[in-house]
């Protein structure tokens, strides 16, 4: 995935040995395991931009609480803090197109969750709660909370299990309360991806990548597939199984959460519908929904100045704007204004 032009990273790696490499991805191959020594070799030689948080966990788990692995991570920018989640079988570059907009206002977070890029491998029955806690491990305090797909799982599980973490939730392409044929769809593509992995793979870009936007940005298409096949196997199934079935466990609690929330996603997303961003706004108390209009699922790389609307105007409503809106635009108008299509819950 393409790049920010906001300059170079600061990285910290999972601090725990023995995590799993990436695997690499050539058009059309499989991908093969290389060695941490190989990845290192590839990387950009970048400096520095930004001093990171240390690595690790910042808290020790509570009793009975589940217990976190040290997550790959890196810092942008200054202000409140605000932490970026992927979605599943992805990687924190795809929030590149949004990171320039959302360092300007905050220090940014973004991670690597469990079983993913450069954090430490996920196991057969890792549990939705584990990966919340792994990102509750990094947060010293109250922090915007904005999640992508599985992300925005794990935002709403933090939100219900570390409501001192979570100073606002903004859950991106969120499932909500899956019927039983969409559950059954969601089953039949992990299936597909134990069996044929390349074919999933190729089939979620197909999902994700209108053909017009496609043809404009082939190369990001690409990119997109080749992280999807550098995943391993087994830690992008465990994870996929808490995608395809966190939404049931999460529904009956939504109630409690008490961050101010809103859902958004695109017109035309097939899996994270509309219909899904109202009823979590309608389910979780002060809720809002978004619809960005002629979108599908890939808000942060297809529409990045929309999203980072919602999300700026959010999390400055959240923090006591009156009006919430975005430095520079002190009217309250959005700029970008997705669709307009709202519903709130008191």
């Amino acid at each position: 995935m393409g790049r920010s032009p906001a300059g170079a990273r600061a990285r910290v790696p999972a601090s725990r040995a023995g995590h799993r490499p990436a695997a690499a991805a050539t058009a059309g191959t499989e991908p093969s395991a290389r060695t941490p020594q190989a990845r290192a070799a590839d990387a950009p030689a970048d400096p520095p931009r930004a001093a990171a948080r240390p690595e690790g966990p910042r808290r020790a788990a509570r009793a009975g609480a589940p217990v976190p692995v040290a997550l790959s991570h890196e810092v942008h920018g200054d202000g409140p803090g605000l932490v970026l989640l992927h979605g599943v079988g992805l990687d924190r570059r795809m929030w590149d197109r949004c990171l320039p907009a959302l360092a300007a206002r905050h220090r940014v977070t973004l991670v690597d969750l469990r079983g993913h890029g450069d954090s430490p491998p996920a196991a057969a029955g890792v549990s939705l709660a584990e990966l919340a806690a792994d990102v509750g491990a990094l947060l010293s305090g109250p922090t915007h909370v904005v999640g992508f797909s599985l992300g925005a799982l794990v935002a709403q599980r933090l939100g219900l299990d570390r409501p001192d973490l979570t100073a606002s939730l903004t859950l991106v392409s969120s499932v909500a309360d899956r019927s039983a044929e969409e559950r059954a769809a969601v089953a039949r593509r992990q299936e597909l991806a134990a069996q044929d992995f390349g074919a999933s793979a190729r089939a979620a870009v197909d999902r994700w990548f209108s053909p017009a936007w496609r043809e404009r940005e082939p190369q990001l298409a690409r990119q997109v597939l080749d992280t999807l096949l550098a995943n391993d196997r087994a830690c992008y199934l465990a994870c996929y199984r808490v995608f395809g079935t966190a939404d049931g466990e999460l529904w009956p609690g939504l109630p409690r959460i008490a961050a101010p929330t809103v859902a958004v996603t695109g017109e035309r997303d097939p899996g994270s519908t509309p219909a899904m961003s109202h009823r979590l706004a309608e389910r979780i108390p002060g809720g809002r929904a978004v619809i960005v209009a002629g979108a599908r699922h890939l808000l942060p790389l297809e529409c990045p100045q929309e999203l980072t609307d919602v999300i700026l105007a959010h999390t400055g409503n959240a923090a006591g704007n009156p009006t919430g809106a975005p430095a520079g635009n002190p009217s309250g108008a959005a700029t970008g204004t997705p669709t307009g299509q709202e519903s709130h819950r008191s």
